[in-house]
């Protein structure tokens, strides 16, 4: 089994978490999910569609930041 890869959503966040120093189970605990599941949503294992607003707007990331990811 090969190594997974974060989607281009899940890349957005992690850089944007390098940028403010903060870490996914931070992230998790603002939002207020397990760690667990959030990275299942950054993976693209779950779609986290009831999430997705929360974490653009605590990270304050815009849609085109992740388009030119992608």
């Amino acid at each position: 089994m090969g190594k997974r890869e974060l989607t281009p959503f899940g890349q957005a966040v992690k850089k944007r978490l390098i940028e403010l120093n903060k870490t996914q189970k931070w992230l998790a605990n603002e939002i207020g999910i397990s760690d667990k599941y959030l990275h299942l949503i950054l993976y693209g294992d779950r779609s986290g569609q009831t999430y997705i607003d929360s974490i653009m707007n605590i990270l304050d990331l815009e849609l085109d930041s992740i388009v030119k990811i992608a």
